[in-house]
């Protein structure tokens, strides 16, 4: 389990600073529980909605959790660190709607989603591309949101979950991004037809989705389906998109901690912000989790998913690559 440090060490400090300051004018953001009926049954999300809807249309991102995870540990809303609620800052001070499901149960009765790992027994069977799209239709619906800048982002199985949206509701998306997961070697999904940007961040020392490709371990030698590499995901992106192989940019983020025993290598393919683009932000030694300067678990936790890297705040990160998109903007 997470949990918060309740300081900030000065590096940290500094740079949040620099990343998250806000004007006097940023609307305060408030997580309404939500309903919605499902032929499964009723399924929950959480909704996080600014205190004074403007008449401008609203960015909608959509967070996966991952498997044994749920909507309020993603957000914060229980008494761990959470990378991912950091988006509530960002909705804050930039006018964004964000919705997280919950995943349903699965036969081992933890919360996960139906991703296209056909050889893992443990997923759940529900539509959930079906609920992800009925989920978009309502906030369009109901909140004003933007059909032209609707994001996904996942975590772990959550993000396995991302590349079957990206896959199966890519003309709905202006782009997707996932943390620790990777494609299914053995897919029930079909192949992604709809050229999209991606943000792919992942670990090279990720003890549970190996970066290399193989199976999906957790604690056990028993796998839990296979995956191709992380760097593979990659490529089918960027080939769809019809970027060439050579990179628009290669990066090293600066080091911020020297006790970080890991390091950050950012790769971009496509020098448009505004047009496709695909990143891989590969943690170098980095384990199952996502970087972040403000939310860092126990070293117990690190014992058994691997070292976090602090060069990146992951939510800053994903919207700075997501805000210039536009959904059939290619």
């Amino acid at each position: 389990m997470f949990i918060r440090k309740s300081t900030l060490p000065a590096y940290i400090a500094l740079s949040l600073f620099a990343q998250t300051c806000i004007s006097q004018t940023a609307l305060a953001t408030t997580i309404h529980p939500e309903t919605i009926s499902r032929p499964e049954g009723p399924r929950n999300y959480l909704l996080a909605l600014p205190d004074q809807m403007s008449t401008d249309k609203h960015p909608l991102i959509i967070l996966l959790h991952g498997h044994m995870g749920s909507a309020a540990q993603l957000l914060g809303q229980e008494r761990s660190a959470a990378p991912m609620s950091v988006w509530l800052k960002i909705a804050d001070r930039d006018g964004l709607i964000i919705a997280a499901p919950d995943g349903a149960k699965g036969s081992d009765g933890k919360q996960g989603w139906h991703d296209c790992r056909s050889d893992e027994s443990k997923n759940t069977r529900t539509d959930d591309v079906g609920l992800i799209r009925a989920i978009m239709n309502r906030e369009i619906n109901e909140h004003n949101v933007d059909p032209n800048r609707i994001y996904v982002m996942g975590m772990s199985n959550g993000a396995m979950m991302t590349f079957r949206i990206a896959s199966e509701l890519g003309d709905k998306l202006a782009g997707f991004a996932t943390v620790s997961g990777s494609m299914a070697s053995v897919s029930d999904c079909p192949t992604p037809k709809v050229p999209l940007s991606a943000l792919i961040i992942s670990g090279t020392a990720d003890p549970l989705v190996p970066y290399d490709g193989g199976n999906v371990h957790f604690m056990t030698n028993k796998s839990l389906g296979g995956v191709i590499s992380v760097e593979q995901s990659a490529s089918v992106w960027r080939k769809l998109d019809g970027l060439s192989a050579t990179p628009t940019q290669v990066m090293t983020l600066p080091h911020l901690n020297p006790d970080d025993q890991t390091s950050a290598t950012k790769t971009i393919w496509g020098n448009n912000p505004k047009g496709l683009q695909v990143e891989l932000l590969r943690i170098n030694n980095g384990g199952h989790m996502e970087p972040s300067l403000t939310q860092h678990p126990r070293r117990i936790y690190t014992m058994i998913v691997g070292k976090q890297n602090e060069d990146v705040e992951t939510a800053e990160e994903a919207w700075a690559f997501f805000k210039d998109k536009r959904a059939g903007l290619k």
